[in-house]
């Protein structure tokens, strides 16, 4: 067996691995003996049949299969003993001759590889990346508070209709009479609650049913009657306005302190205000992060100007795809591709060259958190700590789930070394200013 690397281009090699029947002969033999054995032919008992016949019948696929899988596994051991470094994966050369099974003991494969680029980053604290914080301002505490409150509010009477208060009204068309029915007009549009604003309890008109609950479903029950019996109702109704009700937030007295912070540490408004911040600027830290991580991401591959090889990573997408893209498809996102390609290669540097590691435990610890995230998404916020362990589980061993996981730690655990040898200057920008920066980037 022979193997030459040969330069192809600036960024890729060829890889020609030669064997011959000396090298593969064995190989083929012994899976042609397997197939002997277990050979159903008619007019022969199982395992009777002669090896000429198998031969025949299997002979020149077992020798492009064995030989195939010998050269191409002695590229990767040659790879390897060399230490060449290389990106992507093997494929099959461009340069490829024709095989005769037939007549030749003898064949040479030819692979290919894109050339590994080298990493220059000297980092210093001359390297200066901005860490943009969103500025609280008096809007966003007010709206967070304003919400916030809701949690404990309560709905009270009110006396004349102003914005989006919760109605009870009396419907009737002379054939049906609805007490008591609910018209919620916080889920209206500014034009379809225009007609109620101002109007007090006793307040009458006529509405058309269809227009007032565009719902079917809603407008059955409303209605109290089945779905299809809607078709055969008048629409035309009178509307009688009984009582009006407001959410009101609750007062910041004793007793909510008492409710909303039973441990303790929030006991008068001036703390409120202060909890109130620090909840917001929690939140908005991982918009902070996330924004930090795309300008850091930027910064290095700027500063490294890693030499990727082009030609053949758009021809090993092509390969590895089976024909699921066409070229053009490749060509069209090829840009982004690289620049997510070249970022996670310079991930690889850096948890190489400083030792970075994901523990279990870490992995199993932000499983929890995305686990409760979830469970709170769909109205359970406070999930038992045993369920929420059992899907943390599910998600770890799910392959793919738990690739994104470790994949997401690692590049924190990447930016958070980064951070430590550079200069990273924190600065205050306005919520609309922050946008602006995220869609630049």
């Amino acid at each position: 067996m022979k193997i030459v690397r040969e330069q192809k281009d600036q960024h890729a090699s060829l890889i020609r691995v030669t064997v011959d029947e000396k090298d593969y002969g064995e190989a083929v033999e012994k899976t042609l003996r397997d197939y002997k054995r277990k050979a159903n032919i008619p007019g022969f008992r199982p395992g009777m049949v002669p090896m000429s016949i198998i031969k025949k019948m299997y002979g020149k696929g077992v020798v492009a299969e064995q030989s195939y899988r010998l050269a191409s596994n002695s590229a990767f051991d040659y790879l390897q003993k060399e230490k060449i470094d290389y990106v992507g994966d093997v494929i099959p050369a461009e340069e490829q001759g024709d095989f005769d099974f037939d007549n030749n003991t003898e064949f040479e494969f030819v692979f290919e590889i894109g050339e590994a680029p080298e990493v220059k980053l000297d980092l210093s604290q001359k390297d200066e990346v901005v860490y943009n914080r969103i500025k609280v301002d008096k809007k966003m505490h007010d709206d967070y508070l304003s919400n916030y409150l809701r949690r404990f509010g309560r709905l009270v009477d009110v006396d004349e209709v102003a914005s989006d208060e919760a109605l009870t009204v009396t419907l009737d068309n002379g054939d049906l009479k609805v007490e008591d029915a609910y018209l919620g007009l916080i889920s209206m549009s500014d034009e379809e609650r225009k007609p109620f604003i101002g109007k007090k309890v006793g307040y009458k008109t006529t509405i058309n049913i269809n227009e007032l609950y565009k719902n079917p479903s809603q407008r059955a029950s409303i209605l109290h009657v089945k779905e299809a019996e809607l078709a055969d109702l008048n629409p035309e109704f009178s509307l009688e306005i009984t009582k009006i009700r407001r959410f009101a937030n609750p007062e910041l007295n004793e007793e909510f302190f008492k409710e909303a912070f039973p441990a303790g540490n929030v006991k008068n408004e001036e703390e409120l205000n202060k909890f109130i911040d620090e909840e917001i600027n929690r939140e908005l830290s991982r918009e902070s992060d996330y924004l930090f991580t795309l300008q850091l991401r930027n910064y290095l591959l700027d500063k490294a100007k890693l030499e990727m090889p082009v030609e053949f990573l758009k021809r090993w997408l092509y390969v590895i795809n089976e024909g699921k893209f066409t070229k053009e498809d490749i060509e069209k996102d090829f840009d982004s591709f690289v620049k997510m390609f070249s970022w996670n290669y310079l991930q690889k540097y850096f948890i190489q060259k400083d030792g970075l590691k994901v523990s279990a435990e870490e992995a199993s610890a932000e499983a929890k958190q995305f686990a409760a995230a979830q469970f709170a998404q769909y109205g359970m916020p406070s999930a038992p700590e045993e369920m929420i362990d059992n899907f943390a589980k599910q998600i770890l061993d799910n392959k793919e789930q738990s690739q994104k996981i470790y994949e997401k730690l690692y590049e924190q655990k990447v930016v958070e070394d980064v951070k430590s040898k550079i200069k990273v200057t924190e600065k205050f920008v306005s919520a609309e200013d922050f946008a602006k920066l995220a869609k630049e980037i």
